[in-house]
């Protein structure tokens, strides 16, 4: 995690839970979608139906209320979706933390922050209505990613709209309109943000993973402040 100075005092920032609601470490399960996962097959993945009952199976067995978990993680998945691949090669590498509820969760921020860009990316299999806020620590700026939100997510907010801390202003879409996924947060910390609006990539080559991870660095590092609810 990054360390932050601020009038000579070093601190490392924390982030509240950005799913609305009081949760103990019990209501959420890790989820691993890794090519290193067996039991995750096509006949899993192939329909967003099956995808969406075998996440949500797995959290009502648990007794749960939700999942987390992807961070860095090498995903086979991606191949449902001409989004991650160029002529030669797929992006599978993930590079942020997949929250999983179901639709019309509300989504809350983390910290205060401002809205920096949004937009509906709109083809399938990519984040469908995205938000990016961007934080403020001392003289120097982080950045957080909510991709797969409803489409109402977008309507009536303003670039520069100020977000309080545990401020709703979102929630998750169902998979006709986050494009084909089961409900769920991708939440995404970057601290540059290039130049991007509405956007920022959310899955990198392998032979990316190095940078990419370097500049997006996992959320669950922000995570001590949750009372426990993430390792």
């Amino acid at each position: 995690m990054k360390k932050y100075t601020i009038y000579g005092e070093e601190f490392f920032p924390k982030f509240s839970f950005p799913i609305k609601g009081k949760f103990k470490k019990t209501d959420l399960i890790p989820l691993d979608l890794s090519d290193q996962n067996d039991e995750l097959d096509e006949s899993i993945t192939k329909s967003v139906k099956s995808f969406q009952d075998h996440i949500f199976r797995k959290i009502s067995s648990a007794q749960a209320k939700g999942a987390y978990g992807g961070y860095g993680e090498r995903r086979s998945l991606y191949r449902r979706s001409q989004v991650f691949q160029t002529i030669e090669k797929w992006r599978n590498v993930h590079l942020g933390l997949d929250i999983w509820f179901p639709a019309g969760t509300a989504v809350c921020a983390p910290m205060p922050g401002r809205i920096h860009s949004f937009q509906n990316n709109s083809e399938k299999g990519d984040y469908g209505p995205t938000i990016i806020l961007e934080h403020h620590i001392g003289n120097e700026k982080i950045y957080s990613l909510y991709g797969h939100l409803s489409l109402r997510s977008l309507e009536g907010i303003e670039i520069g709209q100020m977000i309080l801390r545990g401020e709703i202003f979102a929630h998750l879409g169902h998979p006709d309109e986050n494009v084909d996924w089961p409900p769920h947060l991708h939440f995404q910390l970057i601290y540059d943000i290039q130049n991007k609006t509405g956007d920022y990539p959310g899955v990198c080559h392998a032979d990316e993973r190095e940078f990419y991870l370097k500049n997006c660095p996992n959320p669950s590092d922000f995570f001590n402040g949750f009372d426990g609810i993430i390792d």
